[in-house]
């Protein structure tokens, strides 16, 4: 039987905004904000978000050049397979998985950590530890369910999880809005005090701008579901969406952690180890905001998964259809015509991680980092490679940021690069790509 390998065409410029926006703001803001102001306080992180966001509009701006010329689910391996050796279009490929696929796991051991500030009782079965975080049967099976229910979706069809995507990603922004006005309504400046972390203003934007491309990544996913727009679509707006989902990201991180910082003491709420929910809870006293709050990070949980999840699932999609990997990747749905087997596979990588539960949340930011680091700098450097005047600008001072990043991970010595585990994570993706090279 001869399987399609065309994808099916229903996305429209909300679906590229949602997936684009959706794929980049997680539950971060929610179970990492202690982590985020220990590392710079209030000053340093809406500074380190802010310039973040705008050192990447380079990279964003080359994206929107190539996806408009090359709408490919592959995206930064078509770029790069035009001006490079297979192997290295692979591997970037191959990493650029790993940037998405590595939010997957996240998020489902995330969706523990989110129950749990609801109901305690989900911490108790424990089943067994890693790196001494104590994995419990309820958050295991939320996290195993929550995976199902994303690949499910999925599987079904992109008609539906762009839907799915359209409502989550709305309802965040309008929890947001309600609970980020009464913040800075009922907050106070002097909440804000000191404005930076006690390593100075240069160190405290250094630390955070480090994870801003972990927490950013998604922007360019846009370009993953390229193949599957609406007949009729204007190739332009591929780049309107990926701009405004990484201006809106942007804007998103620097006024939830202004809001949290002007409601609670920053220095109390990191030596508590507090979540968003309990600071603004505290501050209001009533845990009717908290509940707000966690209602909106659910739903940024189930966008950010399935946004990640569709990217990764299209880029092994396209990965297989070229002959990088095993060609069974490429097999599509003949009903759903969704790649069935790329989802599957996802589906249980996503599954297996998931088992390392809330020991993947902190150090899975840097090996993120890495991973869309070198993908951003393969994109732009195939664009300065294929020649031409059109988007050089933005794509040489991409590449220059895009090796930031990159430098900031892998040179030893620098406050916040790779650790032993993150190495380890890191170079495990390496081989297990090797093998599927080797294998294909």
């Amino acid at each position: 039987m001869t399987v399609p390998r065309s994808l099916h065409k229903t996305l429209g410029l909300l679906e590229y905004f949602t997936f684009g926006f959706g794929s980049m703001v997680g539950v971060g803001w929610v179970v990492l904000m202690d982590d985020w102001l220990g590392r710079g306080g209030p000053g340093g992180a809406m500074l380190g978000f802010l310039l973040g966001g705008l050192l990447l509009l380079p990279i964003a701006r080359t994206y929107a050049r190539l996806v408009r010329d090359v709408p490919d689910a592959g995206a930064e391996i078509a770029y790069t397979e035009r001006v490079f050796p297979p192997f290295l279009s692979f591997a970037t490929g191959w990493v650029m998985v790993l940037a998405y696929a590595i939010v997957c796991p996240w998020e489902a051991a995330a969706i523990g950590n989110l129950l749990a500030r609801i109901f305690p009782a989900i911490n108790a079965l424990p089943l067994y530890e890693v790196a001494g975080k104590v994995i419990t049967a309820p958050r295991l099976a939320a996290g195993l369910l929550l995976t199902a229910v994303v690949a499910v979706v999925n599987y079904r069809g992109i008609r539906l999880s762009g839907r799915f995507q359209d409502v989550t990603t709305l309802g965040l922004l309008a929890c947001f809005a309600v609970f980020t006005l009464l913040g800075f309504a009922r907050g106070s400046p002097a909440t804000l005090a000191p404005p930076f972390a006690t390593t100075g203003p240069f160190l405290s934007v250094l630390l955070v701008l480090q994870i801003v491309p972990y927490f950013m990544t998604g922007f360019e996913s846009v370009a993953k579901g390229s193949e599957e727009a609406r007949p009729g679509f204007d190739p332009r707006d591929f780049g309107r969406a990926i701009t405004l989902a990484l201006l809106a990201g942007s804007a998103f991180y620097v006024v939830v952690v202004g809001a949290v910082s002007f409601v609670y003491p920053w220095p109390d709420l990191v030596s508590n180890h507090l979540g968003t929910e309990v600071a603004f809870a505290r501050a209001f006293g009533s845990p009717a905001i908290a509940r707000l709050i966690l209602v909106a990070a659910f739903l940024s949980l189930f966008k950010v998964m399935n946004g990640n999840f569709m990217a990764a699932t299209r880029m092994l999609f396209a990965l297989g259809r070229r002959g990088l990997v095993h060609p069974a990747l490429a097999a599509v749905h003949l009903r759903y015509e969704t790649p069935r087997v790329a989802i599957v596979l996802m589906a249980v990588l996503t599954a297996t991680a998931a088992f390392l539960g809330d020991a993947l949340l902190v150090p899975v930011t840097e090996v993120g980092s890495l991973a869309a680091g070198i993908g951003w700098c393969a994109a732009c450097v195939a664009l300065v490679r294929r020649g031409g005047r059109a988007g050089m600008g933005p794509a040489i001072a991409g590449i220059v940021v895009s090796l930031a990043i990159v430098a900031m991970k892998v040179v030893p010595g620098i406050p916040g690069s790779f650790t032993m585990s993150e190495w380890v994570a890191f170079v495990a993706w390496c081989v297990l790509g090797a093998l599927f090279w080797m294998r294909r």
